[in-house]
C-alpha cells in the first residue's frame, strides 16, 4: 500500500502545505520586483512624451494630486523620473532595497496625500516592496552578484 494512502486528511493537507515552503525566496523576490516595477513604469509612461514631462502630467499635479509643499511642475518631474529610474533598477536587481524603499515612500505619499481610499491597492504594492526590503532581491539580481564578489549577503 502507498504511504500516502494511510495518511489522514489533515496529514495530507499538512504535507501539501509543506510543499509551499519549497517556493524559493529568489523566485518570490523576482516576481515582486518585476510586477511592482511594471506598475510604476506604466504610471511613469503616462507622464511623458519622449524625454519630456507632459503638460497633462503637470496639470494633474496642479488639480487632482495637489501635493502640499511641492510645486506641481517639480512634483510631476520628480515623479516621472522616479517612476522610470527605480523600476529600472528593480528589474535589473541593482540597489534593489534602496529602490524599493524609495518607491515605498512614494506609495506612502500617494496614500496619505492623494488617494487615501486606495489603501488596498497601496497595501498590495507595499507588500511587494517589503518582500524586497526585508528579504533582499534574491539571487537573480546584480545585487547578489556584487555581494557574492565582495563576500557579503544582501
Amino acid at each position: 500500500m502507498h504511504p500516502t494512502a494511510t495518511q489522514s486528511l489533515p496529514q495530507k493537507f499538512y504535507r501539501a502545505l509543506r510543499l509551499l515552503d519549497r517556493i524559493p525566496h529568489d523566485f518570490v523576490a523576482f516576481v515582486a520586483r518585476l510586477s511592482i516595477a511594471a506598475v510604476f513604469w506604466q504610471s511613469g509612461q503616462t507622464k511623458v512624451e519622449g524625454w519630456h514631462v507632459t503638460d497633462n502630467a503637470v496639470y494633474l499635479f496642479e488639480t487632482e494630486y495637489k501635493l502640499p509643499f511641492v510645486d506641481p511642475w517639480l512634483a510631476a518631474h520628480i515623479s516621472a523620473f522616479a517612476e522610470h529610474f527605480f523600476p529600472l533598477l528593480l528589474v535589473i536587481g541593482f540597489a534593489s532595497r534602496l529602490s524599493a524603499l524609495a518607491l515605498l515612500g512614494m506609495t506612502l505619499v500617494i496614500e496619505i496625500f492623494v488617494y487615501p481610499d486606495a489603501w488596498p491597492t497601496h497595501g498590495t504594492w507595499a507588500v511587494c516592496f517589503l518582500v524586497i526590503i526585508a528579504g533582499g532581491p534574491g539571487r537573480i539580481s546584480i545585487d547578489h552578484f556584487i555581494a557574492r564578489h565582495f563576500g557579503r549577503g544582501l
